[in-house]
């Protein structure tokens, strides 16, 4: 147990020593390690130190050159601006001895002046009294010398005199003629139009002769149905596979035309059937009126016209002047015109505008009270058309004056188309003059629905309303139109006068 506690105290003893020498042996390694931190401090501050001198040297060298530089950019400016006060007052110098020299010559000037004055009024002091000198020698005035000079010149030479005015005359009035001659072909050359006479009839083909017999119908009842609703005479004669319809109005023969043409495709003739064709040809007339009218704006290259003209401008296709279409005749105007203002150097939209709606009142000159040129005036200034296109239609018929050089235009390619050879036929216009007379005759009357003029005239059909005139009442007026026809119209042979009275009663049974 000694043993055990000897090994033990023993054990205590070395534990202690080996501890005091760990302790001292620490010690020393910790003493080791500071001193070399220390150091490896020591030389990191010298180097700072050695880093921030030389950059101190750096900055002061920097700063040295910046402040020679600029010192040298300012004596360099101040060189720069002591040469410029040097240019300055070299040119301050030279501008006063200019001003001292301008001075002296403007003064120079002023005596000059001065003294041509003197000199001018001498000058007309000595030629006043030259010519009164001249004057009490001569015992003429001065404007009887001029007078007497001048007649003695004209009797010298009056004949020379007048033959070189005549011939310049004639030279100058050839030049323009010639001239105009040439710009008037050259319009007439850049649109051709080929003229056709408009007819009074129009022929409707038949698949064969078996339909002319229903185009009759029992005892004529169907062709007076059509004849009656169209205004128009159905013949019915011995030529192949073909009627004929006569009359004056282009529009009602176009109606009858499309309504046969239906009937005949459709097979069912009678009255009832007739009627329901006509009604669809006339609505079918509106829509072939319009696409005339944008066809002629579209030809001419019109595009800002209202709908209602485009309309109005459709009907002209069914109306004619001496045999001569009104809406190819205005299409004809309206390219002349152009071509025309293009040779001159007047406006050529303005010109070719007022070409094309030169004749728009003969649309409804039938319904207005007016000339055509009045109607057609009243329709452009509603429409609010321009007042120079409105200004060059108006005189194409010289009832107004002209007031612009479009309007001598139109009014020039107005007489260009219809003088046209074959363009117009004055014996057809005459006539449909006298048949339209006729019918206007009769719808003057009260009690008229209807008056159509058929035979080429020779016939007048007269539709009276029969709850406003009984059968006496017809008889009557078929006598008061008779005479009046007679005494208002003159016309070759004699014209019969018929008065229809019909009375249609309709019920529905349901």
């Amino acid at each position: 147990m000694i043993q055990q506690f000897v090994l033990l105290l023993v054990g205590i003893i070395s534990l202690v020593i080996g501890s005091v020498l760990g302790y001292f042996a620490r010690q020393s390694i910790a003493r080791k390690a500071a001193d070399n931190i220390e150091l490896t401090i020591q030389k990191k501050i010298a180097q700072t130190r050695k880093s921030t001198e030389e950059m101190v040297l750096k900055a002061e060298e920097q700063a040295s050159q910046i402040i020679r530089d600029a010192k040298r950019d300012v004596e360099s400016q101040r060189r720069e601006i002591f040469n410029a006060e040097k240019i300055l007052l070299r040119r301050e110098n030279s501008l006063e001895e200019r001003f001292s020299g301008l001075e002296n010559k403007e003064k120079d000037f002023n005596e000059k002046v001065e003294k041509l004055r003197e000199i001018k009024e001498n000058i007309e002091n000595l030629r006043v009294e030259a010519v009164n000198n001249l004057e009490r020698v001569a015992k003429l005035s001065r404007e009887e010398a001029k007078k007497e000079l001048l007649e003695n010149l004209e009797k010298e030479y009056k004949q020379d005199i007048l033959s070189r005015m005549m011939k310049l005359e004639l030279e100058g009035q050839e030049k323009y003629e010639k001239k105009a001659k040439e710009i008037l072909a050259l319009a007439i050359q850049k649109y051709a139009l080929s003229q056709a006479q408009e007819l009074v009839t129009t022929t409707v083909a038949l698949p064969s002769d078996e339909i002319k017999g229903r185009i009759i119908g029992k005892e004529g009842r169907n062709i007076r149905a059509l004849e009656k609703l169209t205004g128009v005479e159905i013949i019915v004669d011995e030529t192949p596979e073909a009627v004929v319809i006569s009359g004056f109005d282009p529009v009602r023969r176009q109606i009858a035309k499309n309504a046969l043409e239906k009937l005949i495709h459709d097979g069912r003739i009678q009255p009832a059937r007739i009627e329901e064709m006509v009604q669809k040809a006339e609505s079918e007339i509106v829509s072939q009126i319009k696409e005339a009218g944008e066809r002629a704006a579209y030809d001419t290259g019109i595009i800002d016209l209202d709908p209602k003209i485009i309309q109005l401008l459709g009907r002209l296709r069914f109306r004619t002047s001496y045999g001569q279409n009104i809406l190819l005749h205005s299409i004809e105007v309206s390219h002349i015109s152009a071509a025309l203002a293009s040779e001159l150097g007047a406006n050529v939209k303005v010109a070719q505008k007022a070409g094309l709606l030169h004749d728009i009142g003969k649309a409804v000159d039938h319904q207005i009270q007016g000339s055509h040129v009045e109607i057609g005036i009243k329709i452009l200034e509603k429409f609010k058309v321009e007042k120079e296109v409105i200004e060059a239609m108006k005189s194409h018929h010289e009832e107004y004056p002209y007031e612009s050089l479009e309007a001598i235009i139109v009014q020039a390619a107005d007489q260009i188309s219809g003088a046209r050879p074959g363009a117009r036929k004055d014996t057809l216009e005459n006539y449909i003059k006298r048949l339209e007379d006729l019918e206007k005759i009769a719808l003057d009357f009260n009690g008229i629905e209807k008056a159509y003029a058929i035979s080429a005239g020779r016939e007048l059909r007269v539709f009276v309303r029969p709850e406003e005139i009984d059968d006496l009442g017809a008889k009557k007026i078929a006598r008061e139109i008779a005479n009046k026809v007679q005494e208002e119209l003159n016309y070759p042979g004699e014209i019969k006068v018929i008065v229809i009275r019909e009375n249609r009663v309709i019920e529905y049974a349901r």
